[in-house]
C-alpha cells in the first residue's frame, strides 16, 4: 500500500470497532491531499433492514447538512463574487417579500447573508416545518412570513433554508436545477444508495430519498439538506478547496475566516472538543451531517478527510456513538499522517 492508503487503513480502526459493536451499520473513510492523492476504506452494510446489503465505495450517502457547505455556501459566495449580493447586506435584498406585512419592524428583514452563513441570527435551532403542510411553495411562504421567536444565536437550519430561497430568487431556478460534478446529486440512484431511517412520518424505509423531513416537504432539495454524494464526489469537492480550484480566493477566505469563535461562512472552525478531533491544526474547517456524515479540511497539512456513515439506519433513536467516533477518527487521521 502507498503512504496515504496506510494512513487511511490505520485511521479506520475506530469506525471498524463501531461496526463490529453494531453501533453503526457501515462506514467509508476517504482521505485526500491538495495534490490529488486519495485513499479509501469501506466496510459494513449499506442496509440491514428489511434485508442486508454490503456497503461499497460506489454507494451514495445522504449528506444531510453537508449540503450547507458543499452546495449552498459555495453558491452564495459565487453570487457574491458576481456582485449579485453583498454578504453584509440583508437577505431581504434577494427576498423582498420576506416578512412583507411588517417591512419596518420585522427583525427577519435585517438578518444578513453573512449572519445566516455563520448562524449568527435569532432563528430557532429546529422547527418541524413539514408538519404545516405538504405544498413546497406554501411551506416556503410559511418560512418567509412567519414571525420567528427571537433567541440567542444557535446553529439553525432556518438560516440555510432562507439562503436556499435566496439562491432560487437570484438565479431564477429551483435548487434542484443546480448542477454538480459526478458523485454529487440531489436525486441519486436509489438502488445504489445507503438506507437511512424508517421514517415514521412517511411510513417507509428511506433509500435514495432525503432523510430530513423539512427538506422532503420543501421538495427534496433545500438550502440546508437534500444533497447526496459518493465518497469520491465528496473528496473531489474537498480537493477543489484545498488546491483553490473550486472557489475564488475571496470565497475560500470567507470559508476559513472566523465570524464567531466557532463559525466561518458556512463552516465550523477548529475548537477544542469539536467533531474533527483535537489533533488537527487551527486552520481546519469542518462540518457534519445528521445522517452520520462529515467532512474536514486541514489547510496547514493540505489534507482532507470524510467519514460517511449511515448511523441513523434503521433508526435515529439508538446510541450510535457518532460524536465520539468522529473525534476519534479525526485524531487517528492526523496521528497517522504525522507519523508517516
Amino acid at each position: 500500500m502507498n503512504r496515504l492508503a496506510d494512513i487511511a487503513a490505520t485511521a479506520f480502526a475506530p469506525a471498524a470497532r463501531a461496526i463490529s459493536a453494531y453501533r453503526i451499520p457501515g462506514a467509508t473513510l476517504g482521505l485526500i491531499t491538495a495534490d490529488g492523492q486519495r485513499a479509501l476504506v469501506s466496510t459494513g452494510s449499506a442496509q440491514i433492514e428489511p434485508w442486508r446489503e454490503t456497503l461499497t465505495l460506489g454507494h451514495w450517502f445522504d449528506l444531510a447538512s453537508l449540503t450547507k457547505v458543499i452546495a449552498t455556501t459555495p453558491a452564495i459566495l459565487r453570487l457574491a463574487d458576481e456582485g449579485a449580493l453583498h454578504l453584509d447586506r440583508p437577505v431581504a435584498d434577494a427576498i423582498p417579500d420576506l416578512r412583507q406585512y411588517d417591512v419596518a419592524g420585522a427583525v427577519e428583514r435585517r438578518v444578513t447573508f453573512r449572519q445566516c452563513l455563520s448562524h449568527q441570527t435569532h432563528f430557532p435551532a429546529v422547527q418541524p416545518i413539514y408538519t404545516y403542510g405538504d405544498d413546497p411553495r406554501r411551506l416556503r411562504a410559511f418560512v418567509l412570513q412567519r414571525e420567528w421567536r427571537a433567541g440567542p444565536p444557535v446553529y439553525s437550519d432556518i438560516n440555510f433554508i432562507l439562503l436556499g430561497i435566496a439562491i432560487e430568487r437570484l438565479t431564477g431556478l429551483p435548487l434542484d436545477h443546480m448542477l454538480f460534478p459526478p458523485g454529487l446529486a440531489w436525486r441519486p440512484d436509489a438502488a445504489l444508495s445507503v438506507a437511512t431511517e424508517h421514517c415514521m412520518w412517511r411510513d417507509r424505509m428511506l433509500k435514495g430519498e432525503v432523510h430530513d423531513e423539512n427538506a422532503s416537504a420543501l421538495g427534496g432539495a433545500a438550502g440546508h439538506a437534500g444533497l447526496f454524494g459518493t465518497v469520491d464526489g465528496v473528496l473531489d469537492f474537498a480537493q477543489s478547496l484545498l488546491d483553490g480550484s473550486g472557489a475564488s480566493e475571496a470565497a475560500i477566505h470567507a470559508m476559513r475566516e472566523r465570524v464567531s469563535p466557532t463559525r466561518t461562512c458556512g463552516w465550523e472552525r477548529h475548537v477544542p472538543g469539536w467533531p474533527g478531533g483535537d489533533a488537527c491544526s487551527d486552520t481546519t474547517i469542518g462540518h457534519t451531517g445528521f445522517t452520520g456524515t462529515g467532512l474536514w479540511l486541514d489547510f496547514e497539512r493540505g489534507l482532507g478527510w470524510t467519514l460517511l456513515t449511515n448511523r441513523v439506519h434503521p433508526t435515529r433513536h439508538s446510541d450510535s456513538g457518532i460524536a465520539a467516533l468522529r473525534r476519534a477518527t479525526g485524531d487517528a487521521v492526523i496521528a497517522a499522517f504525522d507519523a508517516a
